[in-house]
Formats: structure tokens, C-alpha cells, sequence
């Protein structure tokens, strides 16, 4: 043995030593980590042909590992770690010669680029990469992201702290709009560390608030950290319960669980949204409360207003807050006593198959005391009974078709018990009537008479919708119906629009709003996965750019964009209110009506899209956003093909079984769980958050995803851990961007103080999430209901 080491731990420290050496080297890190997993094979596989490197391996043909294995301990629970004591023989680190492991490798890495860079089913979900990238290099490029700081900075600026807290505000906004967080920092660093230096806030608060709010890119969806770490999590979460439930001794994970193995970036989106919240919340509570202690150092800056409209006290309270949450309640109220609800009439045409019991019970012996172990015998108890009521109804009912008498009286059924409002309908009149609300706090002394108009037509429409309007009307009937109730309620909203550009705070902050508000709900919701809303927002941000640009110049043709933006809303809601599908059999005029309808809608949402791409390239903003995009994914992915050359590296000589023998020694998860988060904070110190996902959770993955743990919650905690090591100095990422665009009078250690109490909010959030992993886990509870 080589220095008294283990031939597998001289190997593992081999492949440090080079992995951080190429990295340090200065040479570009996507190609440094190829680098070192070629340089560390060859360094291995010469020292074992020289015979230097020995592992020593448990024997398990002695008396000692039968006798353990006699005593009821499972081969997989046998370790040198978890039993040293045990005989061992000597064996070489590759089992069948480093040529044989070579070519294992080669084949491999072929397979595996295949299946995540060419064709393979997560080449979707990394697609969304590359959008959401483009979405924020677009608005950042746009100037964007600086006038919303500008007036978030005149709306909270009046306030102690003000400034601290609108750079929280506008660093979690282009989190939800970028994702990326070196982006965030130096444009956060920028546009608004001058502005606080210039009113006298300390550097040390000034630095601080900025460093943390970019990282917020890490955690708040849609987080490019998320989706990354959302491919591995599904396939490693997948995998480790497969083996958990083989390990139980049932035949796969969904008997064991009672429930699939399966987690998504859809879901991870949802259950990143209240942790990302609250972190954010805890940093403006923190700049505000520094404020009130030390008011010099952060003090109240009055920088204008942009909205010189006077209004009382009352009025702003009823118009800003009293009516539209009233609205808002008032719908969830009607929602809740069947009111407003679903108008479908779609019913299945077989009878449905028997419920089957909430755990599956026909399991062997060891299956089932693995099973009550895991789920209690309470759990256990009932669903042998529910078992036994299911047998002695004669087993599980086959599902058989109706017959077309039984179909006609289930849609009369479903037609009579619909609630008198459709949900559409109630959502179209809720946000008009929102827009006629906040348009008359905005002017209250203006013409009420428009907003009236606006406000008959919502209460016309839904008369009509409770008095005319079955739920087996006809799409083309309904539309007749609202079209003048419809038509007097855009009148007034066309009115409250213009009143509502006048405000400096609205024409700033809503468009974008709205477009992370689409991208976001489309994923929270479950309407669509992260790819079709990436695409979403990468289009939405292209137009959004183009009409600034169109409106600095003063070009008339900026209107094209906000009619190519009307026309994806019709094709929405055409799509939602006509069935589109002209390829069935019997195919009525209406829809075929309302399908050239959507089609003509799409080609001048494409021509719309196309006319921005082309003013923005006119600008030269369009080739600075496209080789910036091509720059970041294209570092993502040889970063992923690097990562998974080293990971094989470490597999083939049993690096990878070794580490994971040693984290399954430990009896308690908890303390497994808290030692890998330890090792992926240092590393965050030195590997950017790619080289982790990539390189290490692979490695630590199968453990931490194959316990009890909801992967949710370990996948959030993880992010949350990174986006921490990121803040921490000495070696914090986030603060080495920042220390690139601060002035030179603010030096690094006052950026470092600034930094340390929001590193202890990061690690006070890490305790809330672990004692309270609900606030993970009731987002993706609540939608999927």
C-alpha cells in the first residue's frame, strides 16, 4: 500500500488534486474538468499497473462474513467502514485492468452524450436552459433591469433603509426573470452601489444587500440552479428508491412507497417558490432593521416621486388594497360554494375500475416488515382491510363502456349540478375588473364615466353567464352572447390602460411583471412544463425589449408589437374555449372557425416576434444577447460532458461505491444528510455550482435521495446550501463579481463584513427549512390538489 492508503483513497485524492489543479491552472473550467478526469485516469491506471495501488477488500469468503451474514445483516449493509474488523484480501483498483475500464469509459461517455446533449429525453428539460438564459440576457441588455431599480429606489427610497430594500426587491425580480447569478450581482452592483455610496449608506450594508440579492438567482424559479439540479434529481431519486425497495426485499419502489418515484422541475419550481420568498423577506427585514439602529448609515432618500396625482389616505387604501383583495376574496368565496367552477361537460365513456387499496398487500414476508416500518401498522391495518372489502366484492372491478343512453344521462347529471359561472369567464371579468379598479386609484379626480362603462360590462357578463349560458352552449353562441358585455368592459379597460401608462411605477414594473408572471404561472399551475414557458419568456422578453427600444425612437410601428402581443392572448383564449382538433372525424363549422382563427392569431404573434428579433438586431442589441446565450450554454453543456467523463474516472476504479459505503455507516440520515451538505458548502468555495451539480451530487446523490427524505426538500436544501457557500467569504462567488465592478474605495474587507449577517440569514433560513420542511413541501401539496 502506497503511504499506507487504501489503493481506491489514493485514487479519489488523485482525482482532487487534478480536478483543482486545471481548474487553478486559468484554463477555461468547461474544458479543465475533461481535463482532469484524462490526466487522473492516466496517473491511476500507470500507478497500478506498477502495482502501487492496492484496495483492500472485505473478504467474503471468510467465517467472519458468513457468520454476519447468518445473523440476518443484508451483503449490501457490509462495509470496511461499518465492520473493520473483518478479514480482507488484496485486490487491484480496476478489477479487470485499466484497458478493460478505458474502453467501459469511452462507450459510456458515448451512450451518455447521446442520451443528455443529442437525443436523450432530458435534452427538453436542458433546453429550458437556454431559453431562460436568453430571457435574462435579454433583459439585462435592454436597460430593463435599471429602470425598475430607478423606481423601486423612488417608491421605498423615503423609507429607513429604502434603497437597501429596493435592491432586495429588484435583485428577487431578475432572479424570477434571469436566473443566473453572476448576471444579477454585476448588474445589481452597476446600477445601484454608486447610488448608495452617493446618499451616504455605509459600504458595508450597501455591499452586503447587493451580494445576497443576486443570489437569489440560485433558489427563486425559474432558477437555472433548479433545472439543472431537476434532471439529476428525478433519475437519482428515481433509482435510489428502486434500490431501497430491492434492499426492503418488494419488487419496486411504488409497492414499497405506495406511491411513484418520481419528482419533476415542474414540481421543484413550486417548492422553491415559498423558500425563495422568504428569503428575501428576511434580507429586507434585515436592511430595514439595520436602518432604525443605524439611521446614518442607511439613511431615508427622497429621489422624486413619478406619480404627482394627490390622493387621500382612504382613497389609496380602497383602491390599492380594500377592492381588489375583496375581489379576489370574493371569487375564492364563489368558487367554494359552487358558484363559479367548471362548466365541462366531458364525461368518461366506460365505467371506471375498481379503487385499489392505499398499500399493495400481496408482498412477501420481508416486503411487509419493511412496509410497517416504514408506513406504521396502522397503515398497514387498513389496507388489509380495504383489501378485504375489495375481495368481498368480488375483487376489482374491469372497466366497461357505457352505453350511449348512459352517456347522455351523465352529461345531463353533470350539466345539472354545474356551477352557474364558468371558471374562465369569472377569471376574464376578475382581471378586467382589477384593471378598472386600479385605474381609478390611479386618477381618481379623472372622468369615472369609462371605468362605469368598463365595470357594467363585468356585471353584465356574468348575468349573462348565470341567465343565457348553459354549459352545452355552444362555444360560438357564448361568445354572441358576451360579445356586447365583453365589448363594454375592454371599452372601459382601453380607458383605465392609458391612465395606468401614466404612472411611472405601473409602465415600468407590469410588463415585466407580467411576463414572469406567465412564465412562472404556466409552471406552477401545471399548465405546461419549464421548456414551453422558457420559450415563453425568451419571446415575451425579445418583444418586450423591442417595444423599448421602438418607443425611445418614438416609431409608430412600436403598436405592431402590442398587436402581436394581443394575438397571443386570442390564441390562448381560442384555445382554451374551442376544441382546435380538425383531424376527428366530424369536424362542425365553428370549429373550424375558430381554428383559423387561432391560426391566424399565431402567424402574427410569429411575424410579431420576428419584426422584434429584427429591430433589436437593427439596435445591435440582438447579436450581444445571441453570443452571450450560445456563451453560457455552451459552458453548461461541455461543463456536463467534462463532469461526466471524470464521474466515470471515479466509478471505474470504485470511487464512487467507496464514498457511499462510507456515508451509509452512519445509523442516523440526519447526520448523513449534514455531513454532505458540509463538503458541498467548502466545495462551494472553490467549484462553481455547475462543476457541483455535475461532478459531486452524482457521486453523493443515490444517498441522500434513497432514504426517507422528500427529494423536494433535499433538492431546495441543496440549492439553498450552494446559493450560502456562494455568499461566504473568503471565496464566496458572488463576492468576487461584486469586487469586480465596486469602486476602489470600497475595499474588500468592508464587502466581506457586509456580507457576513446575510450568511447568517442564509443559515437561519437552512434551520427554518429543517425544522419545518413544510414550507417546501405545501406549494407543490396545495397545486396538485
Amino acid at each position: 500500500m502506497l503511504f499506507g492508503l487504501d489503493g481506491v483513497e489514493i485514487g479519489l485524492i488523485i482525482v482532487f488534486l487534478c480536478l483543482f489543479g486545471s481548474i487553478l491552472s486559468g484554463f477555461p473550467v468547461a474544458f479543465a474538468i475533461g481535463g482532469a478526469g484524462v490526466v487522473s485516469f492516466t496517473i491511476i491506471a500507470a500507478l497500478d499497473s506498477a502495482g502501487l495501488l492496492i484496495h483492500q477488500a472485505i473478504d467474503t469468503g471468510s467465517q467472519a462474513y458468513d457468520a454476519l451474514i447468518a445473523q440476518g445483516v443484508k451483503p449490501q449493509e457490509i462495509s470496511i467502514f461499518r465492520y473493520p474488523e473483518l478479514p480482507r484480501i488484496a485486490e487491484p483498483v480496476f478489477e479487470r485492468g485499466w484497458e478493460s475500464a478505458l474502453n467501459r469509459n469511452i462507450s459510456f461517455i458515448v451512450n451518455r452524450i447521446n442520451e443528455r446533449v443529442l437525443a436523450g429525453q432530458s435534452i427538453e428539460t436542458l433546453l429550458a436552459v437556454l431559453m431562460f438564459v436568453m430571457m435574462g440576457i435579454t433583459l439585462e441588455r435592454s436597460r430593463i433591469a435599471e429602470d425598475l431599480l430607478t423606481t423601486m429606489a423612488r417608491v421605498f427610497g423615503p423609507l429607513p433603509g429604502g434603497l437597501a430594500v429596493s435592491v432586495v426587491v429588484v435583485g428577487a425580480f431578475l432572479a424570477a426573470s434571469t436566473g443566473i447569478v453572476g448576471a444579477t450581482v454585476v448588474t445589481m452592483g452597476l446600477l445601484s452601489l454608486p447610488t448608495m455610496l452617493r446618499n451616504n449608506y455605509s459600504p458595508q450594508i450597501a455591499t452586503g444587500v447587493i451580494s445576497a440579492s443576486g443570489t437569489l438567482g440560485q433558489i427563486i424559479p425559474p432558477s437555472i440552479v433548479i433545472v439543472l439540479l431537476g434532471t439529476l434529481a428525478g433519475d437519482l431519486y428515481s433509482t435510489a428508491q428502486e434500490n431501497r425497495a430491492q434492499e426492503a426485499g418488494c419488487s419496486d419502489a411504488l409497492t414499497y412507497l405506495g406511491e411513484p418515484a418520481v419528482v419533476s422541475v415542474g414540481t421543484l419550481f413550486q417548492a422553491a417558490l415559498l423558500p425563495g420568498i422568504m428569503l428575501a423577506l428576511l434580507y429586507a427585514l434585515y436592511a430595514f432593521g439595520y436602518a432604525l439602529i443605524y439611521p446614518s448609515r442607511a439613511p431615508a432618500v427622497a429621489l422624486g416621486s413619478g406619480d404627482p396625482e394627490p390622493r387621500t389616505r382612504a382613497e389609496t387604501f380602497t383602491w390599492f388594497i380594500g377592492l381588489p383583495v375583496a375581489l379576489i376574496a370574493g371569487m375564492l368565496l364563489l368558487m367554494q360554494v359552487n358558484v363559479i367552477g367548471s362548466q365541462s361537460l366531458d364525461v368518461a365513456t366506460a365505467t371506471q375500475a375498481g379503487d385499489t387499496a392505499s398499500l399493495r398487500t400481496n408482498v412477501s414476508e420481508d416486503c411487509k416488515e419493511s412496509m410497517i416500518e416504514l408506513h406504521g401498522q396502522a397503515a398497514w391495518d387498513r389496507a388489509l382491510a380495504e383489501q378485504e372489502k375489495i375481495e368481498a366484492q368480488g375483487g376489482i372491478a374491469e372497466s366497461e363502456d357505457l352505453t350511449e343512453e348512459q352517456i347522455a344521462q351523465r352529461i345531463a347529471e353533470k350539466e345539472a349540478n354545474a356551477a352557474p359561472i364558468g371558471t374562465g369567464v369569472a377569471t376574464i371579468m376578475l382581471i378586467l375588473s382589477l384593471i378598472l379598479v386600479l385605474a381609478r386609484g390611479i386618477k381618481p379626480a379623472a372622468d369615472p364615466k369609462p371605468l362605469l362603462i368598463g365595470g357594467l360590462g363585468v356585471v353584465l357578463g356574468l348575468i349573462a353567464d348565470i341567465l343565457l349560458i348553459a354549459p352545452s352552449t355552444s362555444p360560438a353562441i357564448s361568445f354572441l352572447i358576451l360579445a356586447i358585455p365583453y365589448g363594454m368592459a375592454l371599452h372601459g379597460c382601453a380607458a383605465a390602460a392609458a391612465r395606468l401608462a401614466e404612472n411611472e411605477l405601473i409602465r415600468v414594473v407590469f410588463p415585466p411583471l407580467v411576463l414572469v408572471v406567465a412564465v412562472l404561472g404556466s409552471i406552477l399551475g401545471g399548465i405546461t412544463n419549464p421548456t414551453p414557458a422558457a420559450a415563453l419568456g425568451a419571446g415575451g422578453a425579445i418583444m418586450l425589449a423591442a417595444y423599448r427600444k421602438l418607443k425611445e425612437t418614438g416609431e409608430t410601428s412600436a403598436k405592431l408589437i402590442i398587436w402581436a402581443t394581443l394575438a397571443i392572448i386570442l390564441c390562448i383564449l381560442v384555445g382554451i374555449n374551442f376544441d382546435l382538433r380538425i383531424n376527428n372525424e366530424d369536424v362542425d363549422p365553428e370549429t373550424w372557425i375558430a381554428f383559423f382563427v387561432a391560426y391566424a392569431a399565431y402567424l402574427f404573434a410569429a411575424f410579431g416576434l420576428l419584426f422584434s428579433c429584427w429591430i433589436l438586431f437593427r439596435e445591435g442589441v440582438l447579436t450581444p444577447v445571441v453570443r452571450e446565450t450560445a456563451k453560457v450554454t455552451s459552458m453548461v453543456f461541455t461543463i456536463l460532458i467534462g463532469s461526466q467523463l471524470l464521474n466515470l474516472v471515479v466509478i471505474s476504479f470504485g470511487g464512487e461505491h467507496y464514498i457511499q459505503q462510507f456515508l451509509k455507516s452512519f445509523d442516523n440520515e440526519h447526520t448523513v444528510f449534514l455531513l454532505v451538505m458540509l463538503v458541498l458548502f467548502i466545495l462551494g468555495f472553490v467549484l462553481d455550482f455547475l462543476e457541483i451539480i455535475y461532478i459531486v451530487v452524482p457521486i453523493v446523490g443515490p444517498v441522500i435521495y434513497g432514504g426517507s427524505f422528500d427529494p423536494k426538500w433535499v433538492t431546495i436544501m441543496i440549492a439553498i446550501n450552494l446559493q450560502t457557500s456562494f455568499l461566504t467569504p473568503p471565496f464566496g462567488f458572488a463576492l468576487f463579481y461584486l469586487r469586480g465592478v465596486a469602486p476602489k474605495e470600497v475595499t474588500t474587507v468592508q464587502i466581506y463584513r457586509g456580507v457576513a449577517p446575510f450568511v447568517l440569514i442564509q443559515v437561519v433560513g437552512l434551520a427554518l427549512l429543517w425544522y419545518f420542511p413544510d414550507i417546501v413541501t405545501i406549494v407543490p401539496q396545495l397545486l396538485g390538489r
